[in-house]
């Protein structure tokens, strides 16, 4: 019995899974954290790209 109990212990494959799911977690609460500045960002950055497209068309 303490034998297998050991091996469970000790049994490392589940890892990678976990590593990943607490990965996804930080990312979406940085995402949830600084979701305003990331929208001004991104806004900015596609008038940016909207202005420059105009210019280049005309």
């Amino acid at each position: 019995m303490g034998a297998k109990l050991r091996d469970y212990l000790n049994d490392e494959s589940g890892m990678g899974t976990v590593e990943m799911i607490l990965i996804i977690v930080v990312l979406v609460g940085l995402v949830l954290i600084f979701k305003n500045q990331i929208t001004a960002i991104i806004n900015t950055l596609f008038e940016s790209i909207t202005a420059k497209t105009g210019s280049i068309a005309k």
